[in-house]
């Protein structure tokens, strides 16, 4: 087991009804952005839940509507230059993970002293942050309980990602019933997300760190387990709230404290939606296949443990669990509907040199727990996808 810190300090609201509860959450006199994505929230009712609490709490807000999935650096800004020129100290992130994404990077750039992409593309030190609270809608990402997030730059075609403790939020409500007009794609990425970054954070070699495999083991069987019933409708609530409760805790920190990461899949799968647009959940079913075919001897110890407590494979050689183990995630995922591979992707046929340079570019790559990953075996993980 590896030495790490662990440290959480995010405020989590959860339940039916809980959106009520931003009103005690944040500071009295704060000067609010109120920022979300499309209309989505008006029609579910979520934003009339929000006005309602703002309004009991005698607060001033200003809304900032149009965050995009992948959130735009350059529709992120508009709501830096509104929140500077308004005076306001506060950020509420009401939407998905791309809306507390942006949120997070919107708070971080308010008070930024200096070109505010430089935070994403030279990692830039945030030293300080505009606080930030969230009123989640879609789960999927966990970014309503960590300090990461991954933002997009048109003029560019990157997406890149920053962290700092500086945004972590104060406080993220969850209330299942906010998800129930999702349509059946976001909830089947949503699941998908969530395992990968799961998978992530085990699927690596074994390092004596029995409890927090079992934990990680714990959110996939739960995924599996309530799969069908979070994607059926009517929705159900009690689907819903473990669907949402697995994505927070997919990453929050806990399933990664003492182990080895891999995050290949992610880096490579950020770089297919950069250039072709995917949704990043679907990236992730793409490209993770391809990681585990070329990275199979390297990780068909984990893979098998895996196979044996999340599948119940028991029978058959290390060699023949771990294939089994791939076999089931490809079905799992095709399951919520989404595709596994990138067989039904209409790529252009020089894709895999195109997401090895842009990864050398910017010295990401090596990826993978070992750091070896280079661009060639980048180039082999497509092909094998």
């Amino acid at each position: 087991m590896d030495n790490f810190t662990f440290h959480n300090p995010v405020r989590l609201i959860f339940g039916q009804g809980q959106i009520a509860q931003i009103a005690k959450e944040i500071p009295a006199g704060a000067r609010v952005l109120f920022a979300f994505g499309g209309g989505s929230i008006k029609t579910n009712g979520v934003h009339a839940q929000v006005v309602a609490a703002l309004q009991a709490a005698g607060l001033f807000w200003l809304e900032f509507s149009g965050i995009e999935p992948n959130p735009r650096y350059e529709t992120l800004m508009k709501a830096v230059h509104l929140a500077r020129a308004e005076k306001l100290d506060f950020v509420l992130a009401v939407g998905g993970g791309s809306v507390a994404d942006g949120c997070k990077f919107i708070a971080a750039a308010i008070p930024f002293d200096g070109e505010p992409w430089d935070i994403l593309a030279k990692r830039a030190r945030v030293n300080t942050a505009t606080p930030l609270g969230i009123v989640l809608t879609l789960p999927a990402t966990g970014s309503e309980m960590n300090c990461f997030a991954v933002v997009s730059r048109d003029e560019t075609h990157e997406k890149l990602s920053f962290g700092s403790p500086a945004v972590w939020p104060k406080f993220s409500v969850l209330d299942p019933e906010s998800t129930y007009t999702l349509p059946p794609r976001q909830i089947g990425n949503g699941i998908v997300d969530a395992f990968v970054h799961v998978v992530e954070q085990y699927l690596t070699y074994p390092a004596q760190a029995p409890l927090t495999d079992r934990m990680a083991e714990a959110i996939l069987s739960t995924l599996v387990e309530i799969a069908p019933a979070a994607m059926s409708n009517p929705p159900d609530y009690q689907a819903r709230a473990n669907l949402m409760w697995c994505a927070a805790m997919a990453l929050n920190g806990l399933v990664g404290a003492g182990v080895p990461q891999d995050w290949a899949t992610h880096y490579i799968g950020h770089e297919l939606t950069a250039i072709a647009g995917i949704d990043h959940a679907r990236t992730l079913a793409a490209v993770w296949p391809g990681v585990m075919a070329v990275k199979f001897e390297a990780k068909k110890a984990k893979l098998a443990q895996y196979a044996e407590r999340v599948w119940n494979v028991r029978e058959g050689s290390v060699d023949d669990k771990a294939r089994a183990a791939i076999a089931h995630t490809r079905a799992f995922f095709e399951s919520v509907g989404v595709p596994s591979g990138l067989a039904p992707y209409d790529l252009p046929a020089d894709i895999a040199d195109q997401v090895a340079a842009r990864l050398d570019a910017r010295n990401q790559a090596p990826l993978g727990e070992h750091g070896d990953i280079d661009s060639a075996m980048v180039k082999r993980v497509l092909a094998a996808a």
